[in-house]
């Protein structure tokens, strides 16, 4: 290597002290933009929750890298979206764009090539553009129907060239336009899990005690005049730990579990010539199929058990959930 290219030794004591001033530097950058954001911020928002077709983002280089992720976020919050290539769409991709979609273009210079080559061509489409950019002069901003300032006083890159402060404040911007839609939206929990059915809060969200509760032959059903050892043989071949005591009609009469054995044995009696029904828990706690797997999960830890019954609206069983079986759910 060249002695005048050749690296220093490294210094942790400044690569600290640039971390320091990086971390200011684009913080600043992004408070920079809160006293910025009017009506235009205001528009963009109305005009993307009136949009008829898609959101569709646009950005070269180091923006095209922000822009798929404010599209990402977009798709994800209740506003279809997505990213189109500026380069690619002079060659075809400009076909994915429609009359009465959003055209989000970022370019902190507001003049990269393949960005000022397709606006003519955008505004023949006829979409709205909203022109997200760092300088208000700029041929991007003169073609757009909004403009959203992202202007930054410095890059935190030492030489001021590679983008830094001006890529963190329009991911910043990005998410704000992705909070402010998914609010105005009413956008819910609910929502959310349903565009995320494979995360912990999809399942959680989505995962019902019907999805997951055993039925038919895996319950282990007795009546009331059942013996003792006869309940014992049914509970260990089911394997649930539990007895459930039902009428002739299904209703749920009692349950009886491994607990309630250890603290009858604990008491001393004999229990071999018992009924079900004289050793049962009366009236055990019930939940709805309908019910959300971790309410239930809630439920099972307030009152501190660990099987819980699911009857319909006549008090009938239709089935049973363990804390087993939400565990491999991975709904707890």
């Amino acid at each position: 290597m060249d002695a005048l290219h050749r690296s220093p030794p490294f210094d942790p004591a400044r690569a600290l002290a640039l971390a320091a001033k990086t971390l200011d530097i684009e913080a600043q950058a992004v408070l920079g933009l809160k006293a910025r954001q009017g009506d235009s911020f205001v528009h963009a928002v109305d005009a993307m929750l009136h949009c008829t077709g898609r959101v569709v983002v646009m950005g070269m280089g180091k923006s095209g890298h922000v822009g798929r992720k404010i599209a990402a976020t977009l798709a994800s919050t209740g506003t279809p979206a997505m990213f189109v290539h500026p380069g690619e769409a002079s060659h075809g991709d400009l076909g994915m764009v429609a009359p009465g979609d959003i055209v989000v273009m970022i370019s902190n210079s507001g003049e990269a090539d393949e960005v000022v080559s397709i606006l003519p061509a955008l505004k023949r489409v006829g979409v709205t553009l909203v022109g997200m950019t760092g300088r208000a002069d700029s041929s991007l901003a003169s073609h757009a129907d909004i403009v959203l300032d992202t202007a930054v006083d410095q890059e935190a890159c030492p030489l001021n060239l590679a983008p830094t402060a001006s890529t963190t404040a329009q991911m910043a911007l990005g998410d704000a336009l992705a909070v402010a839609l998914l609010d105005a939206r009413g956008f819910r929990e609910e929502d959310f899990a349903r565009s995320h059915p494979g995360g912990s809060l999809g399942r959680k969200l989505l995962t019902h005690v019907r999805d997951l509760m055993r039925t038919g032959d895996d319950l282990p059903l007795v009546r009331a005049d059942t013996g003792f050892s006869d309940m014992m043989r049914l509970m260990s071949a089911k394997g649930l730990g539990t007895a459930i005591v039902v009428d002739e009609a299904g209703r749920v009469l009692g349950i009886f579990t491994d607990g309630d054995l250890r603290r009858w044995l604990e008491k001393g009696r004999d229990l071999r010539g018992s009924t079900a029904g004289e050793l049962m828990h009366p009236q055990p706690r019930t939940v709805r199929p309908e019910m959300l797997a971790v309410e239930a999960a809630g439920l099972m830890e307030e009152a501190r058990i660990t099987v819980v019954l699911v009857a319909d609206a006549d008090g009938r069983l239709v089935g049973a959930v363990n804390s087993n079986d939400l565990m491999r759910a991975k709904v707890i």
